[in-house]
């Protein structure tokens, strides 16, 4: 691994130590304390030649992320694809703020605090590689779950991240323009690979939540080419500024949260302004902001009156 380590380090890699482990974890199949308590193993030359062009392939850019396959996200593995956008640490603050919010939803209500989900609807908007659908469905293991997007490739990395951790059945993948095909008018089908049939019963959601595009085109140059030239644009660019595609999608859950119910919204670096103002009452109320760990409004939620 020290070869590939200077390797990396020597081209400029972001995190080179890093990608080096864990490129070398993916060529042997093997976990970290397997290859540090055997420090006297050498690779085989197939395995070399492998870890070589793994290592040029993430010289030239390519995210290690997609040379393995796969990325950690709230503690739980998953697969990736240049379908859909890398989980970053920071959505998990959506997972967070939106679980926090739940938590004190019941607090006011008078309901015991443990909360499995139970009667809940919830929707994940633009599910991507279906990180937050997922983990919220570990989370609350009663609740149900419409997970949309506007790719059918991403959504079937999706399905399958959601069979290997075993919540297929309780997510509704649903191909969609944000929720132009989620109406008021639906019900949940019965399996999780049936469309939504119309029926008398309002389909109303508790909780929605979205990690929308929201980078400005006119930022691309200055864009990692990890990210401008690998991932997605479709999952990307919410428009010039980046901030455009809020406008639509908050009117469209204005029409589909129950009253009471909870929107939970990742923001760009520098959207905040451009989306809060998005949020006025009567029909919002309670709108709160979240930072990430570098200071960054991250997290925008609120509260339909």
């Amino acid at each position: 691994m020290k070869q590939g380590l200077a390797q990396l380090r020597d081209a400029q890699v972001p995190s080179y130590t890093l990608a080096a482990e864990l490129l070398l974890l993916h060529v042997l199949g093997r976990n970290r304390t397997w290859i540090y308590s055997h420090p006297e193993e050498e690779l085989s030359s197939e395995e070399a030649q492998r870890y070589s062009e793994f290592l040029r392939r993430r010289i030239a850019g390519e995210p290690t992320q997609y040379l393995t396959g796969k990325q950690e996200f709230w503690g739980l593995e998953f697969e990736i694809t240049t379908d859909v956008l890398i989980p970053r640490p920071e959505t998990e603050h959506v997972i967070e703020v939106a679980l926090d919010r739940l938590a004190v939803r019941e607090i006011r209500a008078g309901r015991r605090q443990t909360l499995s989900g139970e009667g809940l609807l919830i929707a994940d908007i633009g599910t991507g590689s279906g990180c937050l659908a997922i983990a919220l469905a570990k989370e609350l293991p009663a609740a149900s779950i419409v997970a949309t997007d506007i790719s059918p490739a991403a959504l079937a990395v999706a399905r399958r991240n959601a069979e290997r951790h075993d919540v297929a059945n309780r997510i509704h993948f649903v191909e969609s323009n944000l929720l132009d095909k989620v109406c008021t008018g639906c019900a949940l089908p019965e399996a999780a690979n049936e469309s939504p049939v119309t029926n008398h019963e309002s389909l109303l959601f508790d909780l929605m939540v979205s990690n929308p595009p929201y980078i400005g085109r006119r930022e691309a140059p200055t864009l990692m080419r990890e990210v401008r030239e690998h991932e997605p644009e479709i999952a990307l660019y919410g428009g010039e500024e980046g901030y455009e595609f809020y406008a639509d999608l908050i009117t469209q859950v204005a029409m589909l949260l129950k009253p009471g119910g909870i929107l939970v919204l990742e923001l760009g670096h520098n959207s905040l302004s451009a989306v809060q103002s998005l949020l006025d009452a009567p029909t919002w109320g309670n709108v709160g902001v979240t930072n990430d760990l570098a200071g960054i409004p991250r997290v925008l939620a609120a509260e339909k009156t």
